[in-house]
């Protein structure tokens, strides 16, 4: 290893880190990942991620090769009683939903990631050392010394680094480092995930999620992509866990829908499912994202999608920082947006896990009642605001993720906006901003896009306004009525981390 200092050092290279790893490159960052496995892990684990993180996919340059390994859920996700009554429904996807793809997608996560380290070797500025581990960790005022010791030989090296981000999953050792406690948010359960691989076509079997409330032993049920099933089994007081994984046992329990002959088991292991949530995301030089910084429940099929939207919040401020646009502060609205925002997901994801997870009969027969007394619930995908930060407004969607339209000319907005800040608007705002402000956006690389465009100029008449200002993760910083709040927005944006800086 050379004395060069990295501008990021990324330590763990699952999702999170991967992702990471390519909006860095995609900045042109120097950036070093370590990673203690010598390859991906076989097996599945998640399967699930939602339209917005493909949109992520889409800013590192990967939605095409993504859209090769995941299927659409098409039909979204059924919570059906004892007697295969549907309670609720989390809303199916559209053809194309507001983010400019399916609102939901599936997936077997190796070939997730064997996508993502592909993607990241189209980047000379980023290294990575698989089977290394790092062993210590010295922070000082420049930024922070790893030791890295390489599993195979027992050799160490040093590496430097003006950022370091823990994407080091649920024993970090970034947290350890940081001393940042973690928050019980109440959920710990254990349950058995059995994946298989189907040896035929099997039509009875559900094109989409289903969540069986049965309070004799809750379930659910995953289409996964191609022969791909999983269930997830909740396991009771008096399970054996050893016994539980046996084939006998599995073959037993998903005995309704499935017979031996017609799967092949390709892995069955108990996880307990937790709600974390980590408090100090950020020290100085060093952060935490993904697993490392929370732990969700999978009944939103969200664990790995907010290690993603982690990703994306802090690839384009460490941009803007090492790059000296912007004084470091900007790192600050990293966990005070994040946090909130994933701890709204958690939230939602325990109060569904207390639905599927009721075994009490008489508490399940008032749940279904409940429910049937309105009929199926449908519910769409949440979309929480981002906690404080980065975001000037108290208007609707201001702080939420701006809608992505196909434009007239068949390409979608993102990839006229590329991945920095974006000002859309009215030909007359955009005309009548002050010079400042116009000095501003070329300062921080802004696309200035005139809403011409049928779909973008109902949005904004929509939302009463005639500008809106775009985060490079496409989070809405700011929307305006006039040039003058055009000016205002930016001014209270831009200039105050400019000025700190």
């Amino acid at each position: 290893m050379s004395d060069a200092v990295f501008d990021v050092a990324l330590i763990g290279y699952g999702p999170t880190g991967a992702t990471l790893a390519n909006l860095l490159g995609q900045y042109g960052l120097s950036t070093v990942v370590i990673e203690k496995d010598a390859d991906i892990y076989a097996l599945p684990r998640a399967v699930h991620f939602d339209g917005e993180v493909m949109r992520v996919f889409e800013t590192a340059g990967l939605r095409a090769d993504v859209e090769t390994i995941s299927r659409p859920g098409l039909t979204g996700m059924h919570f059906n009683n004892a007697q295969g009554e549907t309670l609720l429904i989390r809303g199916g996807t559209h053809a194309r939903g507001p983010h400019g793809c399916a609102t939901n997608h599936y997936f077997h996560q190796p070939a997730l990631e064997a996508v993502l380290r592909q993607g990241v070797k189209r980047f000379a500025c980023v290294q990575v050392h698989t089977q290394h581990e790092v062993v210590a960790i010295d922070e000082n005022d420049e930024g922070a010394t790893l030791l890295v010791k390489s599993i195979s030989t027992g050799s160490s090296f040093s590496v430097s680094s003006r950022y370091v981000v823990g994407c080091d999953g649920a024993r970090s050792l970034v947290r350890k480092v940081l001393g940042s406690p973690m928050t019980d948010l109440g959920l710990h359960q254990p349950w058995l995930v059995f994946d298989v691989l189907l040896k035929t076509e099997m039509p009875r079997l559900p094109d989409h999620t289903v969540q069986h409330c049965d309070p004799v032993r809750p379930m659910t049920y995953c289409n996964v992509t191609g022969q791909r099933r999983r269930w997830e089994i909740m396991l009771l007081p008096g399970d054996d866990p050893a016994e539980m994984v046996k084939p006998e046992t599995l073959w037993k329990l998903v005995s309704p829908w499935v017979q031996p002959e017609e799967a092949e088991i390709e892995r069955a292991v108990i996880y307990t499912f937790h709600s974390i949530l980590g408090q100090g995301w950020r020290r100085g030089r060093l952060m935490l994202a993904g697993d490392a910084a929370h732990q969700t429940p999978p009944f939103l099929g969200q664990g790995m999608c907010a290690g993603i939207r982690d990703a994306a919040n802090l690839a384009w401020k460490l941009d803007a920082v090492l790059h000296g646009r912007v004084s470091d502060e900007l790192l600050d609205t990293y966990e005070s947006e994040r946090s909130p925002h994933v701890h709204a997901f958690i939230d939602l994801a325990v109060r569904l896990g207390d639905i599927i997870q009721t075994t009490d009969p008489q508490a399940a027969r008032e749940r279904d009642a409940k429910f049937k007394a309105g009929q199926p619930t449908i519910f769409e995908f949440p979309t929480p605001r981002l906690g404080p930060g980065f975001w000037l407004g108290d208007a609707g969607p201001v702080g939420q993720i701006f809608p992505q339209p196909e434009l007239a000319d068949g390409r979608l907005l993102d990839q006229v906006l590329g991945v920095h800040f974006a000002v859309i608007g009215t030909p007359e705002v955009l005309a009548q901003v002050s010079e400042d402000t116009r000095q501003r956006w070329h300062h921080h690389g802004a696309v200035v896009l005139v809403a011409t465009d049928p779909l973008v100029l109902t949005w904004l008449q929509t939302q009463h306004v005639s500008a809106v200002l775009l985060r490079p993760d496409r989070y809405i910083a700011g929307m305006a009525r006039s040039a003058s709040e055009l000016d205002r927005i930016c001014l209270g944006l831009l200039a105050e981390l400019e000025a700190a800086h």
